[in-house]
């Protein structure tokens, strides 16, 4: 089998070192790709932007599946553009992509699905923002939280207990041309990410993980793309979860979708808190998510490939059972200095080697070649370090362990991911 990964990231590589693991490895090429993609899969360089280049690619290669990547290049129709062209794809239309590309949309397709989710609120217009965040915020209850309407790559949320924040963040989303934010109460509980795989009918779930969206230890800091994940979740029991996810939120949206015209064929990444009155949706996402796919497909011991190809195809329903290792799985980034507000490029990045040394692997997320050759830093989030062990604990410490001996000037990473979890401090 041969197949074309689009896309030039951390989840992208971690996809591509996950199709390697199969047996037999497909033949993997990537656009545009990155260093680590090329350790592994024949790179081309085509952006995601260039329908067109990314079409012909796939023709001259006999490509027998394209796998997207990023959201922006589904929302932008990469995936029509490539079924009109013939070529099998995985991920969704651009129409079933909205569930990402407008939260506001997402929230309708989850009210008429019956979906578990928080009460919310769309506003155009900034002198009715102060009146929302009240009725979000009955009694001045915090909390308060302002999504943009829409892509932010995942940085595009505020959840602050001063109202100045929201009003803030508010109106700098509603300046810009057509803006819209959506208004919503703030669910308290422990978050859990659920990738469940669709072929526009049928669904399966993968195994849950827990990212950190926060900056900077104790969740502090401003909000990120991510900081680092963990699986699996020792505070819930899992196939119950699971069960719950696919019955109530999953299959009821993927239903709703084909219903209305517009299957969704790919990963509906579903973020949920588990709050007292029991799961609520905070977010779909309509791709795999960054980090936690680095976690996810490191305890996935079924293959791949034919797993992809099974929902691209609408057979899902014929695909083998998924199957799990026992061991957990860490993921630490190393993002920038300045990230997540900006992102230094173009230092100089060593001690990779010596990482792995610690039986971690290295996912590159925002990395190039200067003109010497040297790994460089090319975006906020650079790398992630991924790491097994029998027990949480151990994996989180192997994760340490190999980042502190990476070098980037100016770089941090968090020291607490999965800490309060293999201490058994999560409360569900």
């Amino acid at each position: 089998m041969k197949i074309l990964v689009v896309g030039h990231g951390g989840r992208e590589h971690a996809i591509v070192r996950r199709l390697s693991l199969d047996s037999p490895a497909p033949e993997i090429h990537a656009a545009p790709g990155n260093p680590g993609i090329a350790e592994l899969a024949t790179v081309h360089d085509i952006a995601v932007t260039d329908h067109q280049g990314i079409i012909a690619l796939a023709r001259d290669l006999a490509i027998d599946l394209v796998v997207i990547g990023p959201e922006a290049p589904l929302v932008n129709g990469l995936a029509d553009d490539l079924t009109a062209a013939g070529i099998t794809v995985f991920g969704p239309s651009q129409a079933a992509a909205q569930l990402e590309g407008s939260k506001d949309f997402a929230k309708s397709v989850m009210h008429r699905a019956g979906v578990p989710t928080s009460r919310s609120v769309t506003v155009t217009k900034l002198q009715d923002v102060e009146a929302a965040l009240d009725a979000m915020n009955p009694s001045g209850r915090v909390p308060y939280v302002v999504k943009d309407d829409g892509l932010a790559a995942g940085k595009g949320v505020v959840v602050s207990i001063f109202k100045e924040d929201a009003l803030d963040h508010a109106e700098a989303a509603l300046s810009a041309p057509g803006g819209r934010v959506v208004i919503e109460e703030f669910l308290d509980g422990p978050e859990l990410s659920v990738f469940c795989i669709s072929d526009g009918t049928t669904v399966r779930a993968l195994a849950p993980a827990q990212d950190f969206k926060r900056a900077f230890n104790f969740d502090q800091g401003p909000n990120t793309g991510g900081m680092g994940a963990y699986s699996p979740l020792p505070w819930i029991e899992t196939e119950s979860v699971l069960d719950e996810v696919v019955r109530t939120v999953a299959q009821p949206t993927v239903d709703a979708m084909r219903e209305d015209g517009t299957p969704f064929v790919g990963i509906l990444y579903c973020g949920l808190s588990r709050t007292k009155q029991g799961l609520r949706v905070i977010e779909f996402n309509a791709r795999f998510g960054d980090p936690e796919t680095q976690v996810v497909l490191e305890r996935l011991a079924s293959p791949f490939a034919p797993l992809l190809l099974a929902a691209a195809k609408g057979e899902l329903d014929q695909a083998e059972p998924l199957r799990w290792h026992d061991h957990a799985a860490v993921t630490v980034v190393l993002a920038s200095e300045g990230y997540p507000k900006s992102a230094r490029k173009g230092d100089v990045i060593g001690g990779i080697e010596k990482a792995e040394e610690f039986g971690a692997h290295i996912i590159h997320a925002g990395t190039a070649r200067n003109s010497r050759g040297e790994l460089v830093s090319d975006g906020g989030r650079v790398l992630s370090v991924v790491a097994v062990g029998e027990s949480l604990e151990d994996a989180r410490s192997r994760a340490q362990m190999a980042i502190s001996h990476i070098t980037l000037p100016g770089s941090h990473f968090r020291t607490d991911i999965a800490q309060r979890a293999a201490a058994g401090e999560v409360e569900a």
